[in-house]
């Protein structure tokens, strides 16, 4: 029994003396671990919170981007409209001046043509009148009547070799 009874003692004062010196220790690392635990959540939260809110703002900066896109394509796509139907435009009004001037130079050059015509054809008919009236066609205002008369007579006449008249 005494040895029970110091056994017990002994181990009170082992257990007073690591209560007082060992315990306040092992607590304050145990307070010291949960604070710096605690305080690691709570950065870990505010961490997560603002990476919430990068993501939400680029997020929102990516769909602004998104829209601005494709408002900058349709504009694009509207102006490439316009520039086709102003490219048409020029062509058909480049196409209908350059159809003009050729209609226009072909105008003046049956009227020359037609002018050059109308000048042998009186030469001949002069020369032709002379050999055959045997009588000069020398006078200007008689040349310009015979003329006159001879190529109004061909133009009112279909143009049919087989039904040639003359006339006077």
């Amino acid at each position: 029994m005494p040895e029970l009874v110091i056994g017990l003692v002994a181990f009170l004062i082992v257990l007073v003396v690591l209560g007082k010196k060992l315990l306040p220790g092992i607590n304050k690392t145990l307070d010291e671990r949960r604070a710096a635990i605690e305080g690691g959540l709570e950065k870990a939260k505010a961490a997560e919170e603002e990476a919430k809110q990068v993501l939400e703002d680029y997020r929102a900066q990516l769909a602004e981007a998104r829209t601005e896109a494709a408002r900058l394509r349709q504009e694009a796509q509207e102006q490439g409209a316009a520039m086709v139907v102003e490219m048409r435009a020029e062509g058909e009004r480049q196409r209908e001046e350059i159809i003009a001037a050729g209609r226009a130079q072909v105008e003046a050059d049956r009227q020359a043509a037609t002018a050059a015509l109308r000048q042998d054809v009186g030469k001949l008919a002069i020369d032709l009148a002379d050999r055959i009236v045997g009588e000069s066609m020398k006078d200007s205002v008689r040349q310009e009547r015979t003329i006159d008369r001879f190529l109004d007579a061909l133009e009112a006449k279909p143009a049919d070799p087989t039904k040639a008249e003359v006339t006077r």
